[in-house]
């Protein structure tokens, strides 16, 4: 594409789609949840060097997401041409970021107070953590879609491949949602057996990691109230 031809908006993202600074969005937080896993696995072995390191990196994909989501905000113009209105991109960089400050949020609370499950619990938050993360990935999927569907003018095909994938992303918030009743019956049934802060703390990190999984969903949502528009 020639710059100097190109739109104000195009010009913003350097020529390309005016939606890559969203996609490169949806990819730090989409880095962020695979870097999760990885801070888990350190906790979980006590290796606090490495979890503080992980931290770390899921606190600088926090930084550049947040960074990108102000280029969105301050840069778009008031007035686009596109299929899609200004407020709904704004909403939609909201609800991405929403994911990853709530990632930070997880890895820094472990790490600061050095949290660790009980043995019994490592298998069920782990099959919970990855299906949180599954809907993390999915989000990533669905808005990768996104330049397709607007070039295709929102055909059929396309529109129900999106709407497909927006049902799939559900389902895995909906299997998360289970994962974290079975975990939280889990905690309460050895409570007795545990210090009682710790306990608060423990089900304060099985509650945000459900909250990952709910704003991977609702972005989702969000994508699908843009093309019912």
């Amino acid at each position: 594409m020639d710059i100097s031809k190109a739109s104000p908006l195009s010009r913003l993202f350097g020529g390309g789609s005016p939606f890559e600074a969203l996609s490169e969005h949806i990819r730090q937080v989409d880095r962020g949840a695979d870097l999760l896993t990885n801070f888990f696995n350190a906790s979980t072995e006590g290796d606090w060097d490495r979890a503080g390191a992980l931290y770390t990196e899921i606190s600088e994909c926090e930084h550049e997401a947040d960074d990108l989501k102000d280029r969105i905000r301050l840069n778009l113009p008031n007035t686009l041409f596109l299929p899609i209105s200004r407020s709904d991109l704004l909403e939609l960089v909201e609800a991405q970021d929403k994911i990853i400050n709530k990632i930070k949020d997880i890895a820094g609370l472990m790490t600061g107070r050095r949290m660790q499950f009980p043995p019994n619990l490592l298998a069920p938050i782990n099959k919970y953590i990855q299906v949180t993360i599954d809907t993390v990935h999915q989000a990533r999927k669905v808005l990768e879609e996104l330049d397709d569907v607007l070039e295709s003018g929102f055909g059929r095909n396309i529109s129900e491949m999106i709407e497909d994938m927006v049902v799939e992303l559900g389902k895995l918030e909906k299997r998360a949602d289970e994962e974290q009743i079975a975990i939280r019956r889990s905690l309460l049934a050895q409570e007795s057996e545990l210090p009682p802060l710790e306990v608060m703390f423990l089900y304060q990190i099985i509650d945000w990691i459900g909250t990952v999984s709910d704003r991977a969903e609702r972005v989702g949502a969000r994508l699908q109230i843009m093309m019912a528009r």
